[in-house]
């Protein structure tokens, strides 16, 4: 059900995502700052019958409309920057799981173990014991928590993209190209994520689902797939 809280961020479940989000909250007091300060000029000029003759020609004002913008750009791109380099950093990764991208399911492979590759279709509503309307699926991503992951993502037809929006991760899967990032999860939980790019008619159906959980019940399932 659509309630208020959907056209907020989702919560965090990696460090990533709490960067981004300070990130956002950041530049969200800057822009209402500025928002507030220009509209109260802008009203206080409407209804002010006298023109101050300073707002007309003043070298002062001039260079304070010039540097103050210029400052302001400055204090919202180096943490911008800051952040970039933060998302592309690799650090030494456990598990590199591939995620392909197909019209329309995807399908993951652990490159680090024999033989455990996997396709995950998107579960039928009648079928969906936990009601999560075209989110859930047959066979979930099942990652360890508290775990360095590199994720390598491709597509074996059009442009689709790997996103989990409470990861902060958003990941084309480009035909003939492998891209890569790490994400690393920090509790336990089910984690939710469609395609975000349109690949055709199938391209709301084909959802992404994570099940983080605990490293010793991570090989107690690896175990099982051998």
């Amino acid at each position: 059900m659509a309630t208020w809280n959907t056209i907020l961020l989702q919560d965090s479940s990696s460090p990533l995502m709490e960067q981004l989000m300070f990130f956002h909250d950041h530049t969200l007091l800057i822009l209402i700052i500025i928002t507030i300060l220009v509209g109260q000029m802008l009203i206080s000029m409407l209804f002010n019958k006298f023109i101050n003759r300073l707002l007309l020609e003043g070298q002062l004002i001039e260079m304070i409309w010039t540097v103050l913008p210029a400052m302001i750009l400055i204090i919202i791109a180096l943490p911008s920057l800051r952040l970039l380099y933060i998302l592309d950093e690799n650090l030494n990764p456990l598990i590199s799981i591939k995620a392909i991208g197909h019209q329309w399911y995807w399908s993951y492979e652990y490159s680090d173990y024999k033989n455990i590759e996997f396709e995950s279709y998107m579960m039928p509503y009648n079928e969906n014991k936990m009601n999560f309307r075209l989110l859930d699926v047959d066979n979930r991503l099942v990652i360890p928590f508290n775990t360095q992951i590199r994720i390598l993502t491709t597509s074996t037809d059009v442009i689709h993209s790997w996103t989990i929006p409470s990861l902060g991760v958003k990941m084309d899967s480009v035909p003939g190209r492998l891209n890569q990032t790490n994400l690393m999860i920090n509790r336990t939980s089910l984690l939710f994520g469609q395609c975000s790019e349109i690949c055709g008619a199938n391209h709301s159906f084909m959802p992404i689902v994570i099940e983080s959980i605990s490293p010793n019940s991570f090989l107690k399932w690896i175990s099982s797939q051998n």
